[in-house]
């Protein structure tokens, strides 16, 4: 068994399902949720970096990531 990097606990992603509609939410679809958000996040999150850096900045402000998502 492979351990995963806690970054989004389990518990977030069953509620998130749950908030969806479900009823009942199995480990591996938390963890398969839990893994798409992760990938996610990390590519809105280097978009996002590049945009503070463009701007000359070290800061990553709310903006890059509302800019990224958009991109």
């Amino acid at each position: 068994m492979v351990k995963q990097e806690r970054l989004i606990p389990l518990a977030a992603m069953e509620k998130i399902i749950k908030k969806a509609g479900a009823e009942r939410v199995s480990d591996p679809a938390k963890a398969a949720l839990k893994e798409v958000l992760e990938e996610y996040a990390v590519k809105v999150s280097a978009d996002a970096v590049r945009f503070a850096l463009h701007a000359g900045r070290k800061t990553v402000k709310a903006g890059d990531i509302k800019l990224a998502v958009k991109k």
